[in-house]
């Protein structure tokens, strides 16, 4: 297969780690059941689509249209796989993410949960590969860091309620 995008793919790896006032088991059924899971995992935009299989070998899929501040409506389609699941103490999955049906990005996740006295140290590393850069790329890494960041402060929000 040929591609017309760039041959240079930038690597980069951050961590992001936060206390959650619940404990391992409840963080992971965060993750693993689909109903806990939607009140804290969304792709911007409306019209989203969820389909979701917690189990080795399964994974999670969501398509959603986002609306740029100029009114382009753009496809945005998420796809990821279970790699390894150890109930209450860690989940490693792979996912990409395509713009308008163009992979801009995939990652490989290891989220780590460590029961603490107040609940869960849930630690999300990213190993990820821009293959599609926005522009020069500068805003990439902050961008999909930023985007975990307010994903993993709903997941702490939808426990505490």
């Amino acid at each position: 297969m040929t591609t017309s995008a760039p041959t240079a793919v930038r690597h980069d790896t951050f961590t992001v780690t936060i206390d959650v006032p619940a404990p391992p088991s409840r963080v992971w059924e965060a993750f693993a059941d689909p109903a806990v899971r939607r009140r804290w995992f969304r792709l911007p935009g409306r019209d989203a689509t969820y389909k979701h299989d917690f189990r080795v070998g399964g994974g999670e899929s969501a398509r959603s249209t986002f609306r740029t501040l100029d009114g382009t409506a753009e496809g945005v389609a998420y796809d990821s796989r279970f790699v390894d699941l150890a109930p209450a103490r860690r989940i490693v999955l792979t996912y990409e993410t395509h713009v308008d049906d163009v992979l801009r990005w995939t990652s490989l996740v290891t989220v780590a949960l460590d029961a603490t006295e107040s609940g869960t140290q849930l630690r999300w590393t990213e190993q990820v590969a821009f293959v599609t850069p926005t522009g020069d790329g500068a805003h990439d890494l902050p961008h999909v860091r930023g985007g975990i960041r307010l994903q993993l402060n709903g997941l702490a929000a939808a426990l505490e309620g």
